[in-house]
């Protein structure tokens, strides 16, 4: 018994780091359709999110470019970006994305990401936000 224990704690890490068996997460197949799916209704050229940010996430380049404030994703490190920290809830809930606060589910638009998203999001900004 103890050494299933040790083989199950030496193997947990290794788990996590690969994302359950999830290779390398793609721009193109994985990130952009949540972001068309979710993001670009608001974030697009005459969208609440961009009029109010100055962030267009109609396409990679757009993503990566970030707010009038900054960039929004640093390739590598999820906890250090607010496109991360927003979508995964770790921010005062009037500012988490897509909007789910009261005021938005008032207004029947409050969907937050699945936490299996959410994940995949965070895999591809770990993995160095690549543009494949």
């Amino acid at each position: 018994m103890k050494s299933m224990l040790r083989l199950v704690l030496l193997l947990a890490p290794a788990v996590v780091l690969t994302g359950c068996g999830k290779g390398e997460v793609s721009f193109a197949d994985d990130i952009d359709p949540v972001f068309q799916k979710h993001c670009v209704s608001c974030h697009s050229e005459a969208g609440e999110g961009a009029t109010a940010s100055a962030y267009l996430m109609t396409d990679y380049n757009n993503v990566m470019k970030g707010t009038a404030h900054g960039r929004v994703v640093v390739p590598g490190s999820r906890m250090s970006s607010s496109l991360y920290l927003v979508v995964a809830g770790k921010t005062a809930p009037e500012i988490r994305m897509p909007p789910h606060n009261d005021e938005s589910f008032a207004e029947g638009r409050g969907v937050m990401l699945s936490a299996a998203t959410i994940e995949l999001i965070g895999l591809w900004i770990d993995q160095g936000a690549k543009n494949n």
